[in-house]
This record gives structure tokens, C-alpha cells and sequence, in this order.
């Protein structure tokens, strides 16, 4: 994603797509439902007991899962291509700016046949070890490597970076008396024309998109991508929406993917950071990938290595040109409005959008696993287990009872923490997580080993708690107090406009908004019958999928922060992914940018996920504070991934 990722988006942008049903609403949600002629759909709820504030929009009912082999992370990447602008926006001149882009793809398709043509043969044959790094580059390839960082360069205004850096050092180092005068006024004249020059050629207006909607007020802009749906929001003054319409409708339909060979940087970086330069990111997504066997879920939403170096200009603007048009986006827009006049202007801005072809269907199932499989790893990490098994995909009728056994395992009075961390006190973690995504679904147990335990022993625990669920029917009080926990948690998540947008934006993608009025009675009629029965059908050995991480030789045992091993199972994944970013985080100024934000939506947290908010939010001062007694600080040019 574009900017850092703060604490409450974080926070929604995890909890939402891993299970709706649990988010659902006892009290009903009626949105005005209206699609305008080209195919996009708009849910309108009007709410004004926040005056003067919408959360709008929008998401595009596209993911990870709708990609192929040699493209995988292109949705991901269309998040950040988002952000550049368009012809009106993000540049000094339209005209410049198209040749630089014109002239940056010819480059790049000469240098990608080159690779796929020379060094690709080099690789198999053994000669490379990487066609991709510049490393083994052939002569020919070197050079145009060059002609096109030179050619970005220019275009961005850093060809000229060290020179003015240079002037700026000497102006700074010369005297201020009289006689030198002639020499600064010199040195400031070359300055000037040097300045000059380099606004003449470049073409970009860097982050104008957020100037604009942060210069009238507008607060929280950002966006996620997940295997299913990518999803685009901020909050703006209701006398902004005009605003909203035109700048959204605009990055729809003149969006030019400025950038779109140095941001591939962005993202490798942002993938090195996150997956590679983590102790088990890596592993994971080969877990991942043993995982899902035939689906598109069995690829990272960042997309593999290779493909990202694959990306040429044709490819992106005919996924763009199938995924991206109206017939395949709903808007959403919560809060301070009216709904005739919203209504209208959706129409004149949106309404001239051009409708697409019919989005192609995902048809490949994942295939019944047939076997348990497994996979052992040695990380410099804490001991840890994972347990997955094949379920339901959202909207499944399976699906609820699988939420209220997951309910009934987690928190501080779950069966997990009472007989893992508690009882046995051999995990300083555990939880149990029901996923269901579009098109499969997948239910998961994880738990960190505490102190000097074994994995084996958090395997051997879970698999005996399953058997006594398989066993013995779920007592009803416990049943009834989970299903008590769901309707409170639902109606103080819902009293927010930015977690009903979220909500209905993204059960929309999966499959329905209605999901959010019809979710709280399937709850409420799952019996402990309907629990035992799922636990049996499910949950069998050669369903499974389990991974160990065990602790490297020579690597240093971890210590849990009391504080985070005190927040609900359910969070604490949620804000070790978060850290992860905040400590990747190395502009001060973007991060303290990020704080304000999420000091402005505190009031909009649920109550439940202020513990969370709160740690996080030190963690974020406490990093402001590392860069800030650094000096000179560092510029960061990586713009997040799951922001």
C-alpha cells in the first residue's frame, strides 16, 4: 500500500477479511442500494451522530486469487499504482510525463526480452545463479539498465539531487561577509537555474493525490489488498464529497501508472522488509503454498519475486482494463449526507465511467488433500505450531458453527488460553482462527511455545482438545456466553462508520452486504450439535496441514512482551504484523504523520480494541523517537505494503 499502515487501519484491515460473520450486526443495517447504468453498484447509509464527516469508498471485487502464473502481486501493485495520479493530477505536464512513461516502457520491454531470452537460458544451463539480478547482467542489459534509472531519474527531479546538494553544502560553507558576496551570489544564481532546470524536467508532483485530501480536510486515506478484494477508503467533511467523486471517478478512469518501473523497487523492498527479512516470512508462504495445492490462494497477495521483476505496461492495463471498470466495483459512503444529493452527484462523476466486459469467473477448486502434510523449520524465532485444516468459504452454512468454535477456544476464558497457556503453561500464545475466504476456506491453530517447551507438546494439546470437542457436546452456558460476547461486540463495532464501511464494502466483494443483517440469527441458531459436527468433518488428520518452527542452533530465545501476550489471540497476530511494518517504518516525518491520523479515528475504535490501539500506539512513538535521535534522519521510499 501506499503509506504507512496505522494502527486502527491495520487493525480493520485484519480482523474484517479473516471472518466477517463475527462482525455482523444484531441491529439491521438499510442501506439505500442503487447501480447506475454502467454496471456500479453504491450502498448509501446515512448516519448523522457524527456531523459533518462521510467514510466513502470503494472496492473492487478483485484479489490475489484472480491472477496467473507470471503475474502474481499485480493486484497489490495496482494498489500503489493508485496513488500516482492521473493526467490532471501527480504532474507538472501531462505531455512530458507521457513521453517519460513512453519512452521507460520501450526501455524495460528490451531489457525484459533480453532476460527472458538470454539469462533465463544462462540460469537453467547453471551459468547464473539469478536471471533477474543485475549482478549477471550481460553488457547490453547494464547499459539500458542505466538509460532507464537515468531516464526515472530525471522524471522524478532526482537527476539533479547531487548537484544541488553540493551547492546547497558550499552556499552553507561560505562566509557571510561582504567580500565574500560575489562569491555567494554566484554559487545562489547557479542554485537557481539549477532548480529551475530541474523543474523543467520533471514531470511529477510527488504525493499530490494525499495533498489534495489532506488540504480540504480529508483524514485516513488508504487502502488494503487481500487474496479476494482490493478496497480503497477515507473520511472527508460532508461539503468534501463533491471532492471524493471527482478525484475517485478521476484514478478510475485516467489513472496512467506513473512510476510503474521505479515503484516495482518500492515493492520489492517493501516484500524484503516484510516477508524475506522476517524469521518466518518466508515459511509461511511455503506453507502457504503446500496449503493450497490447485487455487490461486496458494500465492502471496505480494506476489513472488520473479513475477514482480516481470511486470510489463500490456499486461497491466489489460488486467486493469477487465477488473477495474464499474461492472466490477460497489462504493460504499457512510455518514453525514444526503442521500438524493449523494445520489446525484455519484451519478455526474461515476455515472461516466466506461462499463467492461464481464469479469471471467475463478473455475479452478482447490482439490480434497488426500494425506496429512507437514513441514519443519528452523528459524531464529521462538518455537511455534501451526495446524491448518481445509473448511468453507464465506457465506458457507458450515461457516458459523466454525466461528463459535473458534470463539469458544480463544480469549482470556477460552479453552486455549484456560489449557495451553494457563494450565499447562507450555505456550505464551494460542489461538484458533476460521477464514473463510470467496472460494475456500481454511481453520487454523497457532501457538507459540513458552520457555524451554517443545512444539510437539502445543500439537499433542491441540489435538486432544479436539478430540474432546469430537466427544463431548459444547456446555450451553459456555455456548451462550460466546454467542452473548458476538451480539455486544457486534453492536459497538457497528456504532463506527468506518468499520460498517468496511464491513459492508467487503462482505459485498465476498458475496453479499446482506451477509451483515443475516450473519447474527445463524449465530445465534448454531447449537452444540452443529459444533461436534463440524469438529468431525473437518478437522480429521488427513485434512491437515501442520508446520514446526523450531529455534535454529545458536539463536537467542525470545522473550514475549507482557503487554502483548495480554491482548485477546485474535489481536495479537494483528499487531505482531503491524510491528513488523512500524520497525520497517524509516521516515519520521511520514510516521509521525500516521500518529496524528490515528490520534483523530481514536474515537471511532471499538472499546474491545483500544488495548490494542494503545500498545501500538507507543510502539509507533517509541520508533518516532529512535528516528528522531538519528540524524540525519533517513527518507524512506518505501510506501507500505498492507498500510
Amino acid at each position: 500500500m501506499r503509506k504507512f499502515n496505522c494502527a486502527l487501519l491495520a487493525l480493520a484491515a485484519c480482523l474484517v477479511p479473516a471472518s466477517l460473520t463475527p462482525c455482523a450486526s444484531a441491529q439491521k443495517v438499510e442501506p439505500e442500494i442503487f447501480v447506475l447504468e454502467n454496471g456500479m453498484k453504491f450502498l448509501l447509509v446515512p448516519r448523522h451522530d457524527q456531523p459533518n464527516v462521510i467514510a466513502a469508498g470503494w472496492v473492487a471485487k478483485v484479489g490475489s486469487v484472480n491472477e496467473r502464473p507470471g503475474i502474481t502481486g499485480i493486484s497489490h501493485f495496482f494498489e500503489h499504482m493508485m496513488f500516482k495520479g492521473t493526467d490532471t493530477i501527480g504532474t507538472r505536464n501531462p505531455k512530458l510525463d507521457a513521453d517519460y512513461r513512453a519512452r521507460q516502457s520501450a526501455l524495460r520491454a528490451r531489457i525484459n526480452d533480453l532476460i527472458w531470452n538470454g539469462q533465463y537460458a544462462r540460469y537453467y544451463q547453471g551459468e547464473i545463479d539469478d536471471p533477474w539480478n543485475p549482478n549477471f547482467d550481460t553488457p547490453e542489459i547494464a547499459t539500458l539498465r542505466k538509460e532507464l534509472k537515468a531516464l526515472m531519474d530525471t522524471q522524478q527531479g532526482r537527476a539533479f539531487n547531487d548537484k544541488i546538494a553540493a551547492l546547497e553544502g558550499q552556499l552553507g560553507a561560505t562566509a557571510t561577509g561582504a567580500e565574500q558576496q560575489t562569491l555567494r551570489t554566484a554559487i545562489e544564481g547557479e542554485l537557481a537555474q539549477l532548480k529551475a532546470e530541474q523543474t523543467a524536467q520533471s514531470s511529477i508532483v510527488k504525493d499530490e493525490f494525499d495533498l489534495i485530501y489532506t488540504g480540504q480536510g480529508g483524514s485516513g486515506m488508504n487502502a488494503f489488498t487481500s487474496n479476494d478484494v482490493t478496497f480503497y477508503f477515507i473520511n472527508v467533511p460532508s461539503n468534501k464529497f463533491e471532492l471524493w467523486a471527482w478525484m475517485e471517478s478521476d484514478r478510475l478512469q485516467n489513472s496512467v501508472f506513473r512510476e510503474f518501473y521505479s515503484e516495482r523497487d518500492v515493492v520489492h523492498e517493501e516484500r524484503r522488509l516484510r516477508t524475506e527479512s522476517t524469521p518466518t516470512g518466508v515459511f509461511q508462504e511455503q506453507f502457504d503454498a503446500m496449503f493450497w495445492m490447485a487455487s490461486g490462494y496458494s500465492w502471496p497477495v505480494i506476489g513472488w519475486t520473479s513475477d514482480l521483476n516481470s511486470y510489463t505496461m500490456e499486461e497491466a492495463l489489460k488486467y486493469w482494463n477487465t477488473y477495474y471498470r464499474p461492472n466490477n466495483l460497489c462504493g460504499v459512503i457512510v455518514g453525514d449526507f444526503n442521500p438524493s444529493e449523494a445520489r446525484s452527484t455519484i451519478e455526474r462523476y461515476f455515472g461516466r465511467l466506461e462499463k467492461g466486459t464481464t469479469v471471467p469467473p475463478v473455475v479452478t477448486l482447490e482439490v480434497a488433500q488426500l494425506a496429512e502434510q507437514r513441514m519443519i523449520a528452523e528459524c531464529e524465532c521462538q518455537p511455534s505450531v501451526e495446524v491448518r485444516y481445509h473448511t468453507v468459504p464465506f457465506g458457507h452454512k458450515d461457516g458459523y458453527a466454525l466461528d463459535v468454535l473458534s470463539s469458544i477456544l480463544n480469549g482470556r476464558t477460552g479453552r486455549l488460553y484456560k489449557g495451553l497457556i494457563e494450565g499447562r503453561e507450555n505456550a505464551s500464545s494460542a489461538q484458533a482462527t476460521q477464514e473463510g475466504r470467496k472460494y475456500a476456506g481454511a481453520f487454523s491453530f497457532t501457538a507459540e511455545v513458552k520457555g524451554e517447551h517443545e512444539p510437539s507438546e502445543l500439537e499433542q494439546a491441540w489435538n486432544e482438545e479436539i478430540t474432546r470437542i469430537q466427544s463431548e457436546l459444547v456446555d450451553a452456558h459456555e455456548l451462550q456466553k460466546v454467542k452473548n460476547q458476538f451480539a455486544a461486540q457486534n453492536y459497538r463495532q457497528l456504532r463506527s462508520n468506518f468499520f460498517l464501511l468496511v464491513q459492508l464494502g467487503y462482505a459485498e466483494a465476498l458475496g453479499g452486504w446482506e451477509e451483515i443483517n443475516t450473519a447474527p440469527a445463524k449465530i445465534d441458531a448454531v447449537t452444540a450439535e452443529d459444533i461436534q459436527r463440524v469438529a468431525k468433518k473437518y478437522f480429521t488428520k488427513t485434512n491437515s496441514s501442520v508446520a514446526i518452527y523450531t529455534r535454529k542452533a545458536g539463536s537467542v530465545e525470545s522473550t514475549e512482551d507482557p503487554e502483548l501476550a495480554g491482548l485477546p489471540p485474535q489481536m495479537q497476530q494483528m499487531v505482531k504484523g503491524a510491528l513488523k511494518k512500524i520497525a520497517a517504518e524509516i521516515d519520521a516525518e511520514k510516521l509521525r504523520t500516521r500518529i496524528t491520523e490515528m490520534m483523530g479515528q481514536a474515537s471511532q475504535l471499538p472499546p474491545e480494541m483500544k488495548p490494542a490501539f494503545d500498545y501500538m500506539l507507543k510502539k509507533m512513538t517509541e520508533r518516532l523517537n529512535e528516528l528522531d535521535s538519528t540524524a540525519p534522519a533517513a527518507t524512506s521510499s518505501t510506501e507500505g505494503g498492507a498500510r
